[in-house]
């Protein structure tokens, strides 16, 4: 699968391919013996991540090196994990560190790449009728209805910026990979990493920590500007689609139903 766009961009493999859910990737060397990972992707959104790379410029994001079809080489990542140093205790240098990413994928730039996803779109999921919602998806089906009636500072959106997709590229410092090229209110840019790490890997607990998302909702609502009713309503809807979204595929939904009952419970107490 890798050969033609080995030959075709004179890449030299670099160590053994990983294997994702949805993609193949290959650690390479470039022509001039520069690090690259080259990515080769099943899935649409994945595919797709190529035009806000493009549109980043390498500034907050990792740069995009070559596209073509399904296929992305982008500059390599090495060295320090924000999964591991928010395991280890370190979880609010982790939390400035996405809020400081976000900060300057959120810059004023040029006009926007076309074929953006609203967030209307991107929460079809939770918004379609259903028979059956739980008490608690539902209170997050009508905060999601609500917020995206009033949407405010519209703008690019990452919308997965979490601590595996944000990695340390040395003295370029933490840049963040795979982008769903979505465009809506800044706020939801943040909710994403209030469910981590602890959906990045079976068997971590940081995340549905009461202290944790406490220290963590403060931590953002300065970071951010993001007045912090504002930001509980857009995580508890954005756990809720992600909750949905476990559900519908038959997997457990234990981690954003946590977050979602936490900022809900915030919200009945503000």
């Amino acid at each position: 699968m890798s050969e033609p766009y080995l030959s075709r961009w004179r890449l030299r493999r670099d160590g053994a391919a990983i294997e994702t859910p949805h993609a193949q990737l290959w650690p390479v060397l470039t022509a001039a013996g520069e690090p690259a990972m080259l990515k080769i992707s099943s899935e649409t959104e994945e595919q797709n991540s190529h035009r806000l790379l493009r549109w980043w410029e390498g500034d907050g994001a990792a740069r995009l090196l070559a596209h073509e079809g399904p296929a992305i080489l982008i500059e390599r990542a090495g060295g320090d994990s924000l999964r591991q140093r928010s395991i280890g205790g370190d979880d609010d240098a982790c939390t400035t560190i996405l809020c400081q990413v976000l900060q300057r994928l959120h810059r004023p730039r040029s006009a926007p790449p076309a074929e953006l996803v609203c967030l209307r779109r991107w929460f079809a999921d939770l918004l379609q009728p259903r028979a059956v919602l739980p008490p608690l998806l539902e209170q997050c089906r009508s905060l999601a209805e609500a917020l995206l009636q009033e949407e405010r500072e519209i703008r690019p959106l990452h919308g997965d910026l979490h601590h595996d997709n944000v990695l340390d590229f040395g003295a370029r410092g933490w840049l963040a990979i795979d982008p769903k090229r979505l465009l809506g209110d800044r706020a939801f840019d943040y909710t994403t990493m209030f469910s981590n790490p602890d959906l990045c890997g079976p068997g971590i607990h940081v995340a549905t920590r009461p202290e944790r998302f406490a220290a963590r909702l403060e931590q953002v609502s300065v970071l951010a500007g993001v007045e912090r009713t504002r930001l509980l309503r857009w995580i508890a809807a954005s756990a809720g689609l992600s909750a949905v979204w476990f559900r519908d595929d038959g997997d457990p939904a234990e981690v954003d139903e946590a977050v979602a009952r936490m900022a809900l419970e915030a919200l009945a107490e503000a």
